[in-house]
């Protein structure tokens, strides 16, 4: 099986010369955090998921989590590799330091996050959850609810859960039927199903907090009918520790494409009289609650496309270096060599490092936006931030978890043959990577939201404004010589023409055709997508270009972040001209046929 290691020094450098670490750094609560300290972090971070994580990906997806008389086990290693997470402190890194967090900027915990995911994504889903469930009770729980169950969760000595989707509702929230009766003693008994919950049922802690989406009685009809209640496995004790089991129980869990150690759960809650929970927040407020939870999932979803393209590109890249399989295309007569001297592989392989290297660009500039928006002293900027990060959000897990499984799917093509085969490991990732464009919302879901909720509605006040930054960059490229600034400006130029025209068409054509803008809604998506990565991996050539000028021309990171921008402006960015024509001229061969003509 194929080995990971972190990508350590494109991490430090999107940090740093990206994502503004700096100036994150000089944020209210952050002043503690140091160069010094980010590296010991990712270095130690890189320790734990390549030498704990990493070697588990495998037995556990050959394995599995199986599932007992309600009792769910999870696969060999998991509850030592748990053990030492927690006691490492890793659950805490960015959570409140008042409910026994570290408090360290988002930024940071988004490149720990991606080792995890890298390095094993099945385990990396229940800390991710927990870490939704956290903020959603942090941001609107009780006085009550905070005190008994976030140090618990925030230590990692209990683990959380979302419970949104029903058999019959799938992503049509407003058609949640689960029930909540309330009793005399200030709690709710629940009553319900509840399907696809990750990491539902486990036995990894001694207690399980899952967040549930339910009716009142007297709830209005729809999405405003639903509230928030936190329902544990075990009721608390007076003294917070777990006392009598509740009546939620794992009825089944499914038998996955990838994912396979991660247990995927149907719970049903109040069978046997009900599951004693207790409300967040006002009623009715539910869904609003649990979208805290579900932005942050979806961030880390995204997170995790650019991690599996990563372990995909590894793993692909050491199968290229090692296969040796023909002979150099050109040289007569020459000796047998390794594929990655073919153009092709390099070609598979150069679209591989060179996506995954915007993906993670444009997730940790998002993410280091994400603290500015939170902590920054300055409200203006503050809400320019937070409305950055809300147009980008749907980018990040949906352009990031797209790509990913083309990428994971190339990394297969690199291996021939053998790519197929399930023992060379490469399949793994591709099927890992499937699951991601579905939940926490598809790609369409995302895609809508992105331009109606993100654009039309605000009139693109927000993307104009990031496209005005994108042309900024394309005019610093005018500045710089040689070939590769003029292919990387000149692709630039046209991708962002592109994105414009698109913008321009939808903000004319949503309020009177909503369904010709929604036909081209997850193009667009991935047009933004592709020219964002452009825009992000042209700022890394001009900084690369800069330190090269300042006297590192012998370090080849620099010069390969050059060369590897020049290959995603010659490669990928063509791509949102043909995207941008889909985007306003789709829509009549999508919706001209009648339901019976299909």
């Amino acid at each position: 099986m194929s080995q990971y290691t972190a990508p350590i020094r494109d991490m430090q450098f999107v940090m740093r010369e990206l994502a503004g670490l700096d100036e994150v750094a000089k944020l209210p609560g952050c002043e503690e955090v140091s160069s010094d300290l980010v590296d010991a972090i990712l270095d130690e971070a890189n320790k734990f998921a390549s030498g704990v994580l990493a070697p588990l990906n495998w037995s556990g997806d050959q394995e599995g989590a199986k599932w007992d008389n309600g009792s769910v086990k999870t696969a060999t290693g998991w509850k030592d590799a748990y053990r030492q997470f927690t006691e490492a402190g890793w659950t805490a890194l960015a959570c409140d330091p008042q409910f026994g967090g570290q408090g360290l900027p988002k930024l940071i915990a988004t490149a720990v996050m991606e080792m995890w995911k890298s390095a094993n994504m099945a385990f990396s889903l229940c800390p991710m959850l927990t870490n939704g469930a956290i903020e959603s009770i942090t941001l609107r729980g009780t006085d009550d609810q905070k005190a008994a169950y976030l140090p618990k969760m925030v230590s990692g000595q209990w683990t959380g859960t979302m419970n949104l989707t029903e058999p019959q509702a799938g992503s049509d929230l407003a058609a949640v039927r689960t029930r909540a009766e309330p009793q005399p003693d200030g709690t709710y008994r629940i009553f319900g199903q509840k399907i696809f919950i990750t990491y539902g049922e486990h036995d990894l802690t001694d207690n399980i907090v899952h967040l549930v989406l339910a009716r009142l009685p007297d709830a209005p009809e729809g999405v405003k009918g639903i509230s928030l209640f936190v329902v544990p496995k075990f009721v608390l004790n007076a003294d917070g520790t777990p006392g009598a089991r509740n009546d939620v129980h794992c009825v089944s869990i499914e038998h996955k494409l990838g994912i396979h150690a991660s247990p995927t759960c149907v719970l049903a809650f109040g069978d046997k009289g009900g599951a004693i929970g207790t409300l967040v927040g006002e009623p009715n407020r539910g869904l609003e609650y649990m979208f805290i939870m579900m932005n942050e999932a979806r961030f880390a979803v995204g997170m995790e496309g650019v991690a599996l393209s990563e372990r995909a590109y590894q793993h692909a890249l050491t199968y290229a270096k090692d296969r040796v399989q023909g002979t150099e295309v050109g040289v007569r007569g020459g000796p047998k060599v390794s594929i990655i001297h073919h153009p092709d592989v390099r070609r598979m392989l150069m679209s591989m490092k060179s996506q995954t290297e915007a993906m993670r660009a444009l997730a940790y500039v998002v993410g280091a936006a994400t603290d500015m928006a939170h902590l920054h002293p300055d409200e203006a900027v503050r809400a320019q931030k937070q409305a950055f990060v809300d147009l980008m959000i749907p980018v990040v897990k949906g352009w990031c978890t797209e790509n990913s499984i083309d990428i994971a799917s190339t990394g297969v093509q690199v291996h021939g043959g053998m790519g197929f085969i399930e023992e060379a490991g490469a399949a793994q990732h591709l099927r890992d990577a499937r699951i991601t464009t579905i939940y926490e919302g598809t790609t369409a879901i995302q895609a809508n939201d992105l331009i109606g909720r993100k654009i039309a509605r605000e009139d693109g006040v927000t993307i104009k404004a990031v496209i005005t930054e994108m042309r900024a960059v394309q005019a610093r490229l005018g500045e710089q010589s040689g070939e590769a600034f003029v292919a990387i400006r000149k692709s630039l130029d046209v991708g962002i023409s592109s994105l414009e025209s698109a913008v321009e068409y939808i903000l004319a054509t949503y309020g009177k055709d909503v369904k010709a803008a929604s036909v081209g809604s997850v193009p667009f998506l991935k047009l933004l997508g592709i020219v964002a990565g452009g825009w992000m991996m042209a700022r890394a050539a001009l900084v690369a270009q800069a330190r090269i000028v300042q006297g590192a021309a012998g370090d080849d990171f620099y010069s390969t972040k050059i060369v590897t921008a020049r290959f995603y402006a010659d490669h990928i960015l063509p791509q949102a001209h043909a995207l941008a024509y889909s985007v306003v001229n789709g829509a009549a061969g999508a919706m001209d046929l009648s339901e019976a003509q299909f």
